[in-house]
């Protein structure tokens, strides 16, 4: 597959990369990264984003995550192996990524539940990896940039 546009030769689209790269690297001490990591894999899965998909998971697993947790993500709600904080992150990551599915985007309880983890800091983190990382993935989608060659850090 070729994607329909260089977003990396692309003036303008690179001009925009560099920035929301800027922004996730604002955000990466935030978090615990393994939350991080989970958040932006499951809004990746659930947008379709194959390149993303691809670079979380490389990234994950290179920074010790284990191969169960990264197979397990897209059903999280069965799996046993993931914490009440970061089921609460993943559900506030399916609420805010699927906010078109359901009137009234994220429900009360699910903010709360969240916010029974997490600080206001780290919930002004986690609502703005989850917004950042749906901005990528529809920039990768609409541009079909292709997933499987991706290196862990290459992007720095």
């Amino acid at each position: 597959m070729d994607a329909r546009l260089n977003l990396f030769d692309n003036p303008v689209a690179s001009k925009t990369l560099k920035h929301f790269v800027a922004a996730g690297k604002a955000l990466a001490d935030d978090l615990p990264a393994s939350t991080r990591e989970l958040v932006l894999l499951r809004a990746s899965q659930i947008n379709g984003c194959g390149f993303c998909v691809d670079m979380h998971t490389k990234d994950a697993a290179h920074a010790g995550e284990s191969s169960t947790r990264l197979h397990l993500v897209a059903v999280w709600r069965e799996a046993t192996v993931f914490t009440d904080a970061e089921r609460a992150a993943l559900e506030l990551t399916e609420q805010g990524t699927r906010i078109a599915d359901a009137a009234g985007g994220v429900t009360d309880e699910v903010w709360a539940n969240a916010a029974k983890h997490y600080d206001d800091a780290q919930l002004g983190a986690l609502v703005s990896v989850i917004a950042l990382i749906n901005a990528l993935n529809r920039l990768n989608v609409i541009t079909r940039q292709p997933a499987g060659d991706y290196q862990p850090g290459q992007f720095g």
